[in-house]
């Protein structure tokens, strides 16, 4: 419920501060400027976006609307807006909320893991991120808000899991609630609840048991109802760019899918690999000091750039939905501006293949310029200090060239209707061709070769058309753009980041075959100083302090005595802390040379001796074991499925080692011939 309402809110709050950019609704201010002209009864069919109550701000300053200094005002006030709602947002992720910057799928992907980032799914997380969302998808920025909109999600969850002892006691549980949110983010971000599922289970999930499924898909499900119910953008449905296609698709027009597809390919790796770059280069010069001025940069480079182009000037949700559109006999669209035959007498529906007009031309020149200016400002804007998502941007960059893609195939078929390929099903005055479908074949292909999504990807485009007969064509070039991209490089947007963020992540797509054992890559090895363990009734609590100060590991392995070594358990570090610190404030007696006793029963003590401090409660009695001879494929494989962090190597019950997942980690880089020291852990 929160996640559908929070999304809704989102989309009326970024349709309203867009429109802001251009003008304002007179008879009320909070209408945008599609509601204000909704209200408005001067309004005629061919200027329906004029209407006396809707100024720009030019006439209502100057009380000009044409002419050079209406333009050169207008365009003034939208770079100052946009640098306004920019710098805003960069200063609230900066000053309350650190974490609330990028999409969030890389990091949530390695919560899911087993990898804990404190704070990262907290309530002042999912405030800031909520609001400055909506300031820099209106700011007009190369972003999207769908990849934060998971983020956001996953904070309801974390804030809903934290209310029952049942999930905020036990990790795996709350792991499977952030799953279900990640399934309803992606759902009210698309309006495709089984789409989110699958995005789930395929791209963020580790672990995603028979029960997880089901009650995502009921999340999933809850979260699309209640966007339906808010009905954000008055079309009845769950997203701006709704399309029905009429017309079937061909088999020789597989070949310029697939052509997309490559295209698709080719740009993910172009963004992937420019895109690290770049973010490398953030972190490791003098630019990473000024992340305000970074955005207040880019966004003036966007806004002036933009304004001057009519499909860069208005929001991507907007252009990605006029790129799919098909031609009616209604729209006014300047990519529909076709040469009608004054013969026609056939029903509005089914309007045949046309020669291109004037219009179409000039929408040609522009949509090229907008590609190029897109592809390459989303490399730049994708991971500033600010929310960013991914997914609109890459499905813009795809949707231009397929359109483009589109009208050129359609004109050919129009002229060279005689042509072999043409002849068996593009009749004179029929309608073969649906530019709108290339656009969505084209949105599918680049966002799969920047994520590497596949059966999600899919389903998310034909919840989107609600067409199912277009499943092969999606398919083609999904799977065309993830073979291209995995050719240059095996990893997606997400790992990428993952990796320069050092973040600790085993990925499950990965094979480990090497023939080693788990005593190879243990700690402490041959001539390191012994591991740090607590005994089981022989050290005070000033010996325990001492330890945790001097160390900064996670927990300690209890052990029978330092001479006989058998394990007991595992304390985690944290509990050991706030269980001294309680002791101290409430129970009278326990001293510095109090005697800690991990065991049941403490043996009776002197009179005069200070009170003992029970710490049985704290221990872990079960911690996961493995013996040294256990071959490291099935450790990693330990790792993998149950998330684990640390996992304790015994002989005969004795406690031998320890094995971390950042050892994994580097033992896995060592085997393939990489540095270990080389990855970087934040």
């Amino acid at each position: 419920l929160f996640p559908g309402t929070l999304a809704g809110v989102i989309d009326l709050a970024v349709d309203w501060m867009t429109d802001l950019k251009e003008g304002v609704c007179l008879s009320a201010f909070w209408y945008s400027h599609e509601q204000c002209c909704w209200t408005s009864n001067e309004t005629t069919f061919d200027d329906r976006d004029k209407c006396p109550q809707w100024q720009k701000w030019s006439e209502l300053l100057v009380s000009q609307s044409e002419g050079a200094s209406a333009y050169i005002l207008n365009y003034f006030l939208y770079i100052m807006w946009a640098l306004c709602f920019a710098f805003l947002a960069v200063s609230l992720v900066r000053v309350f909320a650190p974490y609330a910057c990028g999409s969030g799928i890389p990091e949530i992907k390695t919560i899911l893991s087993g990898f804990i980032i404190r704070g990262y799914l907290g309530k002042w997380t999912l405030l800031i991120k909520t609001v400055t969302l909506v300031l820099v998808v209106s700011s007009g920025l190369s972003l999207g808000k769908e990849g934060p909109l998971v983020h956001v999600a996953c904070c309801c969850g974390n804030f809903f899991s934290s209310l029952f002892s049942k999930y905020s006691k036990n990790e795996g549980k709350r792991r499977e609630v952030l799953s279900a949110a990640a399934a309803a983010g992606v759902s009210v971000a698309f309006g495709a609840p089984i789409g989110g599922v699958l995005f789930s289970l395929e791209e963020v999930s580790y672990y995603f048991p028979l029960k997880t499924l089901w009650r995502s898909f009921f999340a999933a499900l809850v979260a699309a109802f209640t966007l339906r119910s808010i009905n954000p953008f008055g079309n009845s449905r769950l997203v701006l760019f709704y399309v029905e296609y009429h017309t079937p698709w061909y088999m020789a027009e597989l070949f310029p899918f697939i052509l997309l597809g490559v295209f698709g390919g080719l740009w993910g790796t172009l963004f992937i690999r420019c895109n690290i770059a770049w973010c490398r280069r953030r972190k490791t010069t003098r630019l990473g000091k000024y992340p305000v001025l970074e955005v207040i940069v880019i966004t003036a480079i966007t806004a002036i750039i933009a304004y001057p182009n009519p499909y860069t000037r208005r929001s991507t949700s907007e252009l990605i939905s006029e790129l799919f559109n098909d031609c009616g006999a209604l729209e006014s669209s300047q990519l529909c501006d076709y040469v009608n035959d004054p013969n026609m007498t056939r029903p509005v529906d089914d309007i045949p293949d046309r020669p291109a007009g004037p219009g179409v031309y000039t929408a040609m020149w522009q949509l090229a310029l907008a590609l190029v200016f897109k592809i390459v400002i989303t490399i730049f804007t994708f991971g500033m200090k600010i929310p960013s998502g991914l997914f609109i941007p890459s499905m813009a960059v795809g949707a231009m060239a397929g359109r483009m893609v589109g009208i050129g195939v359609e004109q050919l078929a129009y002229h060279h209707h005689d042509w072999i390929i043409f002849r068996n099903w593009c009749r004179p005055g029929a309608d073969c061709v649906t530019p709108g479908l290339y656009a969505m074949v084209g949105a599918a292909a680049c966002l799969g070769g920047v994520t590497r999504m596949t059966v999600s990807l899919v389903v998310i485009m034909f919840e989107l058309t609600g067409g199912l007969e277009y499943i092969v064509p999606l398919m083609a070039a999904a799977v065309t753009s993830k073979w291209v991209a995995d050719a240059f490089g095996k990893e997606g947007i997400y790992e990428a980041h993952i990796h320069l963020n050092g973040y600790p992540f085993l990925d499950v797509k990965d094979e480990f075959t090497h023939r080693t054992l788990a005593t190879d890559v243990m700690r402490p090895r041959r001539g390191e100083a012994p591991l740090s363990v607590l005994t089981q009734d022989s050290m005070t609590v000033e010996d325990v302090e001492t330890l945790i100060k001097e160390t900064d590991y996670n927990g300690f392995p209890v052990v029978v005595s330092k001479d006989s070594e058998r394990l007991i358990g595992f304390a985690q570090r944290r509990e050991l802390i706030l269980a001294i610190k309680n002791a101290r404030q409430r129970q009278d007696g326990v001293v510095s040379n109090s005697i800690v006793y991990f065991t049941e029963d403490p043996p009776e003590l002197p009179p005069n001796s200070p009170h003992p401090l029970k710490l049985r409660r704290i221990l872990n009695l079960s911690p996961f074991t493995v013996t040294d001879h256990t071959p490291m494929e099935t450790v990693v494989d330990i790792f993998r499925k149950l998330g684990l962090r640390q996992c304790l190597v015994t002989r005969s019950g004795r406690l031998l080692g320890i094995i971390t997942k950042k050892d994994v980690l580097r033992h896995m880089a060592q085997m393939a011939n990489q540095d270990p020291e080389s990855i970087m852990f934040n």
